[in-house]
């Protein structure tokens, strides 16, 4: 059984430079694409919308790593195309695709995949970015990744110079409750990983589960916050029986 459920907010900026898709098959396989356009390089509007565009549109139900890895090549090579003198878009992407067993994922920049089972997280991506350096090397801890004067260097996005380096991952899905959350730095920045396990273990649904958050950023947030974006995945796979 699967439930999904997502959102995208302009915040209080003039224009949305994220962008969000989830698509589905008869066969209960499941993509879901998430991007954040670097706003300090212009066009992050555009870059955003190709990388998932791309990403969805490549897609043929296929699950593993190097599948999700050429589809974010594809879509790095496209932005690259696109680019101008005056247009050096850019954009950060994260895509989780599900099968009957098995999860999978890739991903460049800072915008992140949470991965929780039954009830409690227990995988988050590591951020492409200066502070997570920092993290890395023990001048800072993990929550104060949010405040670090250096949040906005990002050392990987599709439309940098050359070849993109992607990071993935994969994991079997065994039963149980499971649920995914991907989101732009303009959502995590604002609710701690805390939160979100505490407000999964109320939630009734996806959409509960990303209603519940999105109060708790609305709490927070400056006049001016950055546009934030949330999709949320809930499976549960059911105990295998054994055949007699």
């Amino acid at each position: 059984m699967i439930s999904t459920f997502w959102y995208s907010d302009t915040g209080g900026r003039p224009c949305n430079e994220d962008a969000v898709q989830i698509k589905t098959t008869k066969n209960n396989q499941l993509l879901a694409v998430l991007a954040d356009g670097l706003g300090g390089h212009g066009g992050g509007q555009i870059a955003s919308s190709i990388a998932v565009e791309t990403v969805c549109a490549g897609w043929n139900g296929s699950s593993t790593p190097a599948a999700l890895t050429e589809l974010i090549t594809q879509a790095h090579r496209s932005i690259l195309s696109r680019q101008a003198p005056d247009l050096p878009m850019k954009s950060t992407i994260v895509a989780l695709s599900l099968s009957a067993d098995h999860a999978d994922w890739a991903y460049a920049g800072d915008s992140r995949l949470y991965q929780f089972f039954n009830g409690n997280l227990v995988r988050q991506t590591r951020d492409h970015s200066a502070s997570q350096i920092a993290v890395l090397l023990g001048q800072i801890t993990p929550d104060q990744i949010r405040f670090h004067e250096d949040r906005s260097r990002i050392f990987r996005a599709l439309g940098q110079e050359g070849g993109l380096n992607v990071d993935t991952g994969s994991t079997p899905l065994s039963p149980g409750n499971h649920a995914f959350l991907l989101c732009s730095d303009g959502f995590w920045e604002y609710v701690y990983e805390s939160e979100m396990t505490r407000t999964l273990q109320s939630a009734v649904s996806a959409e509960d589960w990303i209603g519940q958050m999105r109060r708790i950023l609305s709490q927070r947030i400056p006049s001016d916050n950055d546009n934030n974006t949330a999709a949320a995945i809930w499976l549960q796979i059911p105990e295998r029986r054994e055949s007699r």
